[in-house]
């Protein structure tokens, strides 16, 4: 029992964090499982961190579905490309020693550090607090939305099979790759990409855990999974109340540098 209440808690701190900076939490939680249970295989991991990325990327992009931010159009057709990359990422994890797994995974963040230092200096994320002072719906004007020429939903259908296979892969939400890839690569608005981003999120993510549970992979993670979602649905509220007050760029900051170091540590530990 009191396992679970520290998970709780650990939930509910990533919950805080990744709300106040639009993200599911991935990409925070799974390096902390896998300092927590180095004798955990992949899999065990990579499902927990799942299944609670699915239930933080379901609450915000109901938030975002609200305030109409989501471009369903896009998001359906990239989703529908992220499925079958999701679907053999989560079959390939069983395949990846823990050595190689922790090292790629420590690579994945040192470059999601980069990304975000390079975010802080760009721009703020858009927070959950914004969203009912913008009443206007973004999606009103279309042509600020990437339309045709066509090539762009092939490119961007291709970016989210590869984002889909490997956020299953490892077990993170995959927003902190996919919104600068829509941003930059695929020219959609930043309020646009985040919201369309936390929906796809959340299709690959449940398409990830489905995937483990039927390959009988869950088994071992799924009252974890439990513990750390009712910690991130708790934490996610707290992160919206503190959104108005915090300095996004300072939370940015201070969390790549935090991945940077958990990303060296994971590196470090295979050799």
């Amino acid at each position: 029992m009191e396992q679970y209440l520290w998970l709780v808690l650990l939930g509910f701190v990533i919950g805080a964090v990744a709300t106040l900076l639009g993200a599911g939490g991935g990409f925070i939680l799974a390096p902390v499982l896998l300092l927590l249970y180095p004798q955990e295989t992949p899999e065990t991991v990579t499902s927990i961190s799942l299944g609670v990325v699915f239930f933080n990327s379901l609450s915000g992009s109901i938030a975002y579905a609200r305030a109409k931010r989501i471009d369903y159009k896009s998001g359906l057709v990239f989703s529908a490309a992220a499925i079958p990359g999701a679907i053999l990422g989560a079959l390939t994890t069983p395949l990846v020693p823990r050595g190689l797994f922790d090292f790629a995974f420590g690579i994945l963040m040192v470059g999601a550090s980069v990304s975000l230092f390079y975010w802080a200096r760009r721009a703020a994320p858009i927070q959950p607090h914004q969203l009912s002072r913008r009443p206007v719906d973004p999606l009103a004007n279309r042509e600020a939305l990437p339309r045709p020429p066509f090539y762009r939903s092939i490119v961007g259908a291709g970016i989210c099979f590869s984002i889909g296979y490997i956020t299953s892969l490892l077990g993170v939400g995959g927003g902190f790759i996919e919104v600068p890839a829509m941003v930059y690569v695929l020219k959609f608005p930043v309020h646009v990409a985040t919201a369309t981003s936390q929906f796809i999120v959340a299709v690959m993510a449940l398409t990830g855990s489905a995937t483990h549970l039927a390959a009988g992979l869950f088994q071992h993670g799924v009252r974890r999974t439990i513990a750390l979602s009712i910690g991130v649905v708790l934490g996610a509220q707290l992160g919206a109340r503190l959104s108005g007050r915090v300095h996004g760029d300072w939370i940015i900051r201070a969390l790549a540098v935090v991945l940077a170091l958990v990303g060296a540590r994971l590196i470090v530990m295979v050799f």
